[in-house]
């Protein structure tokens, strides 16, 4: 599979899955045994079960979700992705009750591909500047 596929999945993970909740696709995007390595935090299955398990967490928390890819990097079977993230603070969000308050943050995220599939992906947001926004932590 080609550089340009594997980065136009990951684009089309956070556009169609994240921000319109097409949960159907990741049958498409997700290799059966791929791992999301956010899991091992958060307690959620392996396989396409806990990419499903983080996407029904993150919309919970914030219904409006909306991401945005701001770059894409890629080579080899590796794709960066670059993404900010934007919503309303409606369900538990990393351990912190709902509040109602506004988040805008980023985050990048790691995906591997395999045969044009993810078969795992790793993702680092900007908790300290999401705990801020929601009032967790000091500013």
């Amino acid at each position: 599979m080609s550089i340009d596929i594997h980065k136009d999945i990951a684009r089309r993970l956070y556009e169609e899955v994240v921000n319109l909740g097409k949960s159907e696709l990741l049958d498409t995007f997700v290799a059966e045994g791929g791992d999301d390595t956010t899991r091992a935090h958060a307690g959620w299955s392996s396989g396409r079960a806990g990419f499903r398990e983080h996407l029904e967490w993150l919309r919970a928390s914030v219904p409006d979700v909306h991401a945005t890819v701001t770059d894409i990097l890629a080579e080899g079977d590796r794709v960066v992705v670059f993404w900010r993230i934007e919503g309303t603070h409606h369900g538990e969000l990393f351990g912190v009750p709902p509040t109602g308050r506004r988040i805008d943050a980023t985050s990048i995220s790691l995906l591997t591909f395999r045969a044009g599939q993810i078969i795992n992906y790793s993702v680092l947001p900007d908790r300290l500047t999401i705990l801020r926004q929601v009032g967790a932590v000091a500013a």
